[in-house]
């Protein structure tokens, strides 16, 4: 098991305990999708079919053979502009203004252990647990490489990708679609499963035949949404919880992304699971390089639970981290349904006493606690403690708490900011706002700009003085989509919601350096960020 590069056919082999996924280097340097499902032991190539296919163009290194067409074979890591005109995995503008992007095969390596994604969250595994594969591909002309990052767990059934865009070139260029994973089928029929939702009511089943054309689930809200999860399922028709062919695929990003499946006008589906490019036009200069967030994949011929318990295995194992990864989490009681905003010192210790008298280990200080926030209209970017409200401060009531046998957690949502508050009045430029346009409010609030270090900084020094009080758990809310994407610095806004996810990682990764030993719960009114 592992991977397995055939010299002679260029044919690479990511093999897991039950999958096969080959590719193939061709005599032109492109990569063509060979296969990917139950395991096989030689070699696909012989599945790819040549024709000539009426008003499907042909390389022109390939002389004029027209049985030759990226618009009909199976691809890798297809890019826009080079005749291939199904939906795409990359979509780059030039320094000159054009958009094409033709990539083709100049080297690759192998190497123990998974690779990592600076600054983006990945799955994680030792030397003996994964193996790497990186493809670099080059274009002759502009000089923009990609490097295909394939990690495999070979006893999870597991193959992740992601991909690095590195601009060697003298020109800035734009990155405008970028996608980690594309899966190409030459035949056969399929189901897509997703799953949408809404507020308080997300990730429900929908299964329907792809039919052709395109069909698409995603989000452009600045967090993945309770609408649509950034997930799918390709299954066979008849597949069940138990039997059956089923591919997954999830896209490991709390951003905007784009999950789109075709079916071509020769039967042939292609999947392709990646960024979204609603407000999404990234500038890469000369030396810099953009990494695309990671897709994890798996195959499953036992149906659906084999499926889910591939990925279950993986996130638990391999994505999740820390100190809390295999522990049971406390039994907490939550002040917002108890008092919502009208709670004292004196009735918060009354709700900790009755909890701990019933075995509950963790009393959640919700909204409320900070600035004037007697409602949702104001204080939101001033955290500093209420302790008029409270009657006691912050750390007197965590003693409190603590002298019950009960730990302490806070609400906080460092990423917004209430006009009525004195950080806006001070800052107002904070916010995401169009000039001379009137911003869209959700739940009476605008979102700070944490793409900007500089308030993320601001931020994490604010809350930090309530967490070194002895908080021992956060809970982490977003209550509102993004969409005044405009950022008062710089005129690159096509950057703005992917740098401002990043931000957002650097703050956790911050929170998580220095309180080591706090919990933190992910929560973006409820389940809308993954």
């Amino acid at each position: 098991m592992g991977i397995a590069y055939h010299e002679g056919k260029r044919i690479f082999t990511l093999q897991t305990a039950n999958t096969s996924y080959q590719f193939q280097v061709d005599a032109y340097g492109f990569l063509l999708h060979l296969y990917y499902g139950k395991t096989v032991y030689g070699d696909m190539d012989y599945l790819l079919t040549y024709y000539d296919r009426g008003f499907s163009g042909n390389p022109y290194d390939v002389q004029g053979d027209r049985t030759y067409s990226l618009d009909a074979l199976p691809q890798e890591f297809p890019q826009r502009g080079t005749g291939d005109f199904r939906i795409t995995a990359l979509s780059v503008q030039n320094g000159d203004g054009s958009q094409c992007c033709d990539l083709r095969y100049k080297s690759h390596k192998i190497t123990k252990g998974k690779y990592g994604l600076n600054g983006l969250p990945a799955v994680y595994a030792s030397e003996t647990e994964a193996q790497t594969l990186e493809v670099l591909l080059e274009d002759s002309v502009t000089k923009v490489q990609a490097v295909l990052l394939y990690g495999v767990l070979p006893e999870q059934d597991i193959i992740t990708r992601s991909v690095r865009i590195i601009n060697c070139g003298p020109d800035r260029i734009y990155v405008k679609k970028a996608a980690s994973a594309c899966l190409d089928f030459l035949g056969g029929e399929y189901d897509l499963i997703t799953f949408y939702g809404r507020h308080a009511m997300e990730r429900n089943f929908q299964r329907n035949r792809i039919h052709h054309g395109k069909q698409a689930v995603g989000s452009s809200r600045g967090a993945s949404s309770h609408q649509y999860n950034p997930s799918l399922i390709l299954a066979e028709p008849g597949a069940d919880e138990t039997s059956g062919g089923c591919y997954g695929m999830v896209f490991v990003y709390s951003g905007n992304f784009e999950a789109e499946i075709e079916k071509d006008q020769f039967n042939q589906t292609r999947a392709v699971m990646g960024l979204s490019e609603a407000f999404f036009n990234y500038p890469v200069k000369e030396g810099e390089t953009f990494l695309v967030p990671e897709t994890v994949l798996t195959y499953s011929g036992q149906g659906f639970g084999k499926l889910s318990s591939n990925l279950h295995r993986c996130f638990r194992r391999h994505l999740c981290r820390g100190k809390y990864r295999d522990q049971v989490r406390p039994i907490l009681v939550n002040s917002w349904e108890a008092d919502y905003f009208h709670f004292t010192g004196e009735s918060l210790c009354r709700l900790a006493k009755e909890s701990a008298d019933l075995g509950i280990e963790m009393l959640v200080l919700d909204d409320g606690w900070f600035g004037k926030r007697n409602d949702d209209n104001t204080s939101l970017g001033d955290w500093q403690v209420n302790e008029d409200k409270l009657g006691c401060t912050m750390g007197e009531l965590i003693r409190k708490i603590n002298a019950m046998g009960m730990k302490f957690g806070i609400w906080i949502e460092p990423e917004m900011i209430s006009e009525d508050s004195d950080l806006y009045r001070a800052h107002p430029d904070w916010a995401l706002k169009i000039p001379r346009r009137n911003p869209v409010r959700a739940r009476n609030q605008l979102v700070l700009d944490f793409s900007r270090k500089d308030i993320r900084d601001y931020v994490f020094d604010q809350i930090c003085v309530v967490l070194d009080e002895g908080v021992e758990y956060i809970k982490w809310d977003m209550n509102r989509s993004i969409n005044d994407v405009y950022s008062a610095i710089g005129e690159e806004h096509g950057k703005l919601l992917y740098d401002y996810v990043l931000g957002v990682y650097e703050f956790l990764e911050r929170l998580i350096q220095r309180y080591p030993d706090i919990l933190i719960e992910g929560c973006c009114g409820g389940g809308g960020r993954f």
